[in-house]
């Protein structure tokens, strides 16, 4: 069934029809009955249905509704898209009156009104998944305690700090992914209905009151801009794409770190795979196609920006290829963040004690505290380091002497400043990685998940 057809003289030819037809926008059909059943109830309300109409249309729209929702609605070859769908079954449960639900309405503003419900339920899942992996992370910082290990810089070991920083660091990523998708939801959630196919309508037609049914805070200003605009589109997606960056860059590390190389974690075999040729094997793949697939999200993002960048105003069929992006990169992170969620969850964290050459910069600071430049500290450790290197030895064999050697500011109690531990204590900057700082962000990001 098509919603158009008078001015043809001919049926459309088989390769217009699976060429044009895109099942893909079934996944709307609630949205599409949600829409519908506001839309007769504004109908009746100004005027334009009588109130036998109005409750023959509403009741047919539930009837549609409950078929939906139990998986017992059936969709025909025939059906161009699920809005003629929902109207064809309509017009088979309630007849002709079912012709009145198109009524001061177009494809371009139902179809538009479809995806801005879709996302903003979709906004609320997805933050309330991010926030569940930041419970997570939360919960494994407070179980590895104060487990001390290397951060890095070039893949360097740099400084010695909490494993419990590092794992928060990727924690404060996603609360503010989180943030993205609460932003977009406001932009999102503005009512296009009413904009028809173009410049509204003659009919005494009232948005604000679809808007009220369907809980929109706001109605479109401008109808060509409603029809037409999908940013409020590709916002969503780049809030999937930008945080699938952030599990993929926590995917890279659980890859390294569950590697012998590295052998800081152990992983579940629940959430690990096999190999078909070597009997010892167990791969982390959930993170190795987390990272994967973020390229396929950022993929999702181009294209979608890229389908709107030459469209005049204001519809135009090319904006149906938006529904593929954006289903795809809800999916996608979707279903990273129930995978990977479990996989931290389940992760035993045993790393190894970090480098001896990660209290190097305590050394420096040693100096600077009592008044040397940082440059000539620097230059003064720097020395040291090489020489140490030269004779085969670390950080952990320097005596006095050695320092002393190196700079005539050192002094006795520097030797402490070598201990990692040491290091990490000593550490005031607000924020860096100290065992006080992370007790703080262990209180500050409990308050944030308790009051989501």
């Amino acid at each position: 069934m098509t919603l158009w057809g008078g001015r043809f003289a001919e049926p459309p030819d088989d390769t217009l029809w699976r060429f044009t037809v895109d099942p893909i926008d079934r996944r709307l059909l609630t949205e599409d009955v949600a829409g519908s059943r506001a839309h007769v109830a504004m109908l009746g309300e100004v005027g334009l249905l009588t109130a036998e109409e109005t409750v023959t249309l509403t009741e047919g729209l539930d009837r549609i509704l409950a078929e939906a929702n139990e998986g017992r609605f059936e969709f025909l070859p025939e059906d161009e898209d699920v809005h003629s769908a929902v109207e064809r079954r309509l017009y088979e449960l309630v007849g002709p009156v079912a012709g009145k639900l198109h009524t001061g309405r177009s494809r371009n503003d139902q179809v538009c009104l479809d995806l801005r419900l879709y996302l903003r339920r979709a906004c609320d899942r997805r933050i309330d998944q991010l926030y569940d992996l930041v419970a997570v992370l939360v919960a494994k910082a407070e179980e590895v305690g104060e487990t001390i290990v290397a951060a890095y810089t070039h893949l360097q070991q740099a400084q010695a700090i909490p494993l419990a920083h590092h794992l928060l660091a990727h924690a404060w990523r996603l609360v503010r992914d989180a943030e993205r998708f609460r932003d977009a939801r406001d932009r999102i959630d503005v009512s296009p209905l009413g904009a028809g196919a173009a410049a509204g309508s003659s009919l005494p037609l009232d948005p604000e009151l679809v808007a009220e049914y369907l809980k929109f805070p706001r109605v479109f200003d401008n109808s060509l801009d409603a029809v037409a605009a999908r940013d409020f589109a590709a916002e969503f997606v780049f809030a999937c794409a930008a945080a699938m960056v952030t599990l993929s860059r926590m995917s890279e590390e659980l890859v390294l770190w569950a590697s012998e190389e590295f052998g800081w974690v152990r992983l579940a075999d629940r959430y690990t795979t096999g190999s078909s040729a070597l009997p010892h094997k167990k791969n982390p793949d959930i993170a190795e196609l987390a990272r994967g697939k973020a390229a396929s999200v950022i993929g999702d993002l181009t294209g979608i920006l890229a389908l709107e960048k030459g469209l005049p105003l204001s519809y135009d069929r090319d904006l149906q290829e938006d529904k593929r992006a954006v289903f795809h990169a809800d999916d996608v992170l979707t279903e990273a963040l129930a995978a990977l969620a479990g996989m931290v969850a389940t992760a035993e964290f045993d790393p190894p004690p970090p480098s001896p050459w990660v209290t190097a910069l305590d050394l420096a600071e040693a100096l600077v505290a009592r008044g040397v430049p940082f440059r000539e500290a620097h230059a003064a450790v720097g020395r040291l380091v090489a020489r140490l290197v030269a004779e085969g030895r670390t950080l952990v064999t320097v005596a006095f002497e050695d320092l002393e050697g190196a700079h005539p500011g050192f002094v006795p109690e520097d030797l402490d400043r070598i201990d990692p531990r040491g290091s990490v204590e000593a550490r005031r900057t607000p924020g860096g990685g100290s065992f006080s700082s992370v007790a703080d962000q262990l209180r500050h990001l409990r308050e944030i998940l308790d009051a989501r």
